[in-house]
């Protein structure tokens, strides 16, 4: 079974102003699409060669070993992830169940928001921010690098990729302001909300 990279869920310039053709461009045709041909090679003629992404990621999570393995599938999985994640028009106030959720778990949209902002800047180098379910409950998590919470048996509602190769063509070094711009122009509520059920 050949990984193959997705197409983006809409066009490369639907995301402007907030990420640019260029940024998008780069990110899934350069880095997302590195990932799955190192993944390609790596997996080829070996047990894996005939496993889900989700399967190899599982299957490879800390075994030195296959380090390589689980950083390049968890990389295309955690990609195609945050290309959902996102749609034109977005972010602001969530609606439907996760707006109940948000507040029930929460306290309130701004506690979210608050906590959420902090995963992504407090993230020291490359990694994500994630909104996971966890016993029923929402939680903000964290994670280096490539690490995945599919990996350890958490559900992902949503992510922020906070590599800077998703944003520093557009925001240098600025973060924090990526961070608000994903939050409020950016977030698919909708995808959230069908990862809930």
């Amino acid at each position: 079974m050949t990984i193959n990279l997705p197409d983006l869920p809409y066009d490369k310039d639907a995301l402007e102003p907030h990420i640019s053709r260029n940024t998008l461009t780069f990110h899934h045709e350069k880095h997302h699409n590195a990932y799955v041909t190192n993944l390609n090679k790596l997996i080829e003629g070996t047990d894996l060669a005939n496993e889900t992404l989700e399967e190899i990621i599982k299957k490879t999570v800390n075994k030195a070993e296959k380090t390589g393995i689980f950083n390049n599938a968890a990389q295309v999985w955690n990609h195609t992830f945050y290309w959902q994640s996102m749609k034109p028009g977005g972010g602001g106030l969530p609606t439907g169940d996760i707006a109940e959720k948000i507040n029930a778990d929460f306290g309130g949209y701004d506690n979210f928001i608050e906590q959420l902002k902090n995963a992504g800047l407090t993230q020291f180098g490359s990694g994500w921010a994630w909104l996971i379910i966890k016993n029923n409950k929402l939680e903000i998590m964290k994670t280096s690098n490539a690490d995945t919470p599919i990996a350890h048996g958490l559900k992902p509602l949503l992510t922020i990729d906070v590599w800077e190769h998703a944003y520093y063509l557009d925001y240098q070094n600025g973060r924090g302001n990526y961070l608000d711009v994903f939050l409020n122009n950016l977030v698919n509520w909708e995808f959230v909300n069908s990862n809930l059920v």
